[in-house]
């Protein structure tokens, strides 16, 4: 990190925060990938468990997750939705960046004193295993909540003071309003929760207030409001959300995909492909396709994957005569197509919601992707014959393709290595994750030497708290909603009227495609998991669905709406990595995203595609 050029206070203690958390945070991810792989061997090679090292793992994965939060308050880095932002002038958009540091401040300001009675109360808990009080580890989040409320202050410092007079004025204003409308919000019953969770909460994710943060102070501002339920329960139920030992692996799979990337895993897979398919009409999009397949195996991050595939591959598919609406859109498509494919980190958050066996998710993952895959094959082909300009390219020797296969073989045998271990019960899938991340260390210094280098450690284990704290922050914030849903007796109501639907179990898929679509769009991937997860998936059991079969369609569902323009959020990231304009693909995305739906149709109404193998 370098430091800034101004040497101003606030400038200072600024940059030593970040560093020191940065530090911090990086030593904690190491410590929960020793404290894994000890365990692993202690087990599997002596036969000697050791029986305190789950315990100390959930501890310090609690940590983990607010340093990371705070890490990514520091950066800006927690999710938002920017559509509406980047429509406004530069003067709107000014004073929308000072809103989201503002109402992340405001949550924290509020959550601070509960976190603190929520660190009281833990201090009667006991560990079993190793005998500490419970405010070890729930001392995290009193600690991360400060940490990321003085970032944000110091952040502000920065802002124009009119925009902060502007922003203190609004929310002063909405303050006063719950107060003084209180007692008639609290009259309205459950209408009240149109004026929180759909009035308060969609003005402020499309005003670009990151949605971990947009979620918490809704779920705050109707509990204070209509109810006496006090914010420490909130706190509680965000540590329940963010505490799930099953998504300890998000974090190993972020870390995994930052190694495959840094050692050049991802891109000998590709060359591989390239010298396979290269040659054939459309033979780079099958690689492409081909290639998204593997490496989302392995990251378990649409953003990851996209950005080990697309810097590699965009450069000789231009000069094949591609344009680069054709490459985004294509790219975009294929993040969508491999949502599914395991250890997909949204497979392994509905299996935390939802309790649904991680093993039949992952089992059932990839033949779904697989037949996407070939549908999008047939509408590259075609696109591939239509686009002027194209090049003939030779056939690689057989000797090319047999030397780079050698060359990819250890890195191919990544992905059925994770998913055999874990389908198997070899191992679970937070720990075949620290098995794939000293299986990727080993590769990168011992086969493909010089991929690794020890400098880039440090920003990889930054850049995995920062991600894994954005994602586990908006699990907990969602987890806290849900819950305030449901002691309001919106989710039984809910579970009545969809289990009414016309059309039965036929009706409600169709309502859950379209559904899924809107909030992938709107909320994001996991967080819409996570709040309709637990209330939709009891109502498609009791129709008589698959669970596993549900689950791969809305999973899918929502991918179609994460990379739908003009509010899906991955495709412009797809735009980002490929360094293409967003309007270069808003046209020609949509035949992609058609076709998928179609494919998602059929995968809604052919069970077998999901639960064929279970």
């Amino acid at each position: 990190m370098q430091a800034p050029t101004s040497q101003a206070p606030e400038f200072v203690a600024e940059l030593w925060l970040r560093r020191g958390v940065e530090l911090l945070a990086a030593g904690v991810v190491l410590a929960e990938v020793g404290i894994l792989l000890s365990g692993i061997v202690a087990r599997a090679v002596f036969n000697r468990p050791i029986i305190w090292s789950d315990e100390l793992a959930s501890i310090l994965f609690l940590w983990l997750a607010m340093l990371g939060c705070a890490l990514a308050v520091q950066r800006g880095s927690h999710m938002r939705l920017t559509f509406f932002v980047f429509m406004v002038g530069p003067r709107a958009q000014r004073w929308a960046e000072t809103l989201a540091v503002g109402a992340t401040l405001a949550f924290l300001g509020l959550a601070l004193h509960p976190s603190y009675e929520y660190l009281q109360d833990q201090a009667f808990v006991e560990t079993p295993a190793l005998g500490w009080s419970g405010t070890v580890r729930a001392l995290a989040i009193p600690f991360g909540f400060v940490i990321a409320f003085a970032s944000c202050l110091l952040r502000l410092v920065h802002h124009d003071w009119r925009d902060l007079a502007g922003i203190i004025a609004i929310m002063g204003a909405v303050a006063a309003g719950c107060y003084l409308a209180a007692p008639s919000l609290t009259a309205m019953g459950q209408s009240a929760l149109l004026v929180f969770f759909i009035g308060l909460l969609g003005a402020a994710v499309m005003s670009g207030v990151p949605i971990a943060f947009a979620f918490s102070l809704a779920t705050a501002a109707y509990l204070l409001t209509c109810t006496s339920t006090p914010l420490a329960v909130v706190v509680g139920r965000m540590d329940e959300g963010m505490s799930t030992l099953i998504l300890l692996a998000v974090p190993m799979f972020v870390l995994l995909g930052q190694l495959v990337h840094g050692t050049g895993l991802a891109r000998v897979m590709v060359e591989f492909l390239a010298a396979l398919l290269g040659h054939v009409r459309a033979g780079m999009s099958y690689v492409l396709l081909g290639a998204m397949l593997l490496v989302s195996g392995i990251s378990g991050s649409k953003t990851a994957d996209m950005a080990a595939v697309a810097p590699v591959l965009f450069p000789e598919m231009r000069k094949r005569g591609m344009k680069d609406g054709e490459l985004v859109s294509l790219l975009a498509a294929s993040g969508a197509m491999s949502e599914t494919i395991p250890p997909s980190i949204v497979l392994i958050a509905i299996a935390s919601v939802t309790g649904i066996s991680i093993a039949a998710l992952f089992t059932a993952g990839i033949l779904p992707a697989i037949v996407l895959a070939v549908v999008l094959g047939f509408v590259a082909r075609w696109r591939a014959g239509r686009e002027e300009g194209a090049s003939v390219v030779k056939r690689a020797p057989f000797s090319v393709v047999r030397k780079t296969f050698m060359v990819a073989l250890p890195a191919l045998l990544l992905p059925f290595v994770i998913r055999s271990a874990v389908v198997e019960g070899v191992a679970t899938a937070t720990e075949v994750s620290t098995i794939g991340i000293a299986y990727a260390v080993v590769a990168g210094l011992l086969i493909y030497r010089g991929g690794l280098r020890w400098k880039a450690v440090l920003p990889m284990l930054v850049q995995t708290a920062s991600l894994s704290g954005a994602i586990l922050f908006i699990v907990g914030a969602a987890s806290a909603m849900g819950w305030a849903l449901t002691q309001s007796g919106f989710s039984h109501d809910l579970a009545v009227k969809m289990a009414a639907v016309p059309g039965g179990a036929v009706g409600f898929m169709l309502i859950s495609i379209v559904a899924f679509i809107v909030l992938g769009s709107v909320l994001e991937g996991i967080p819409a998991i996570v709040l309709f997860g637990p209330l939709l998936f009891p109502i498609a059991h009791q129709l008589g669905i698959h669970e596993v079969h549900y689950a791969m369609v809305v999973i899918l569902a929502m991918g179609l709406g994460l990379f739908a323009p003009p509010f899906g959020l991955c495709y412009y990231a797809a735009c980002i990595i490929g360094q293409v304009p967003a309007e270069a693909g808003m046209k020609r995305i949509w035949l992609y995203l058609g076709v998928l739906l179609i494919g998602l149709i059929a995968i809604a109404f052919i069970p077998w595609i999901s639960i064929g193998f279970l």
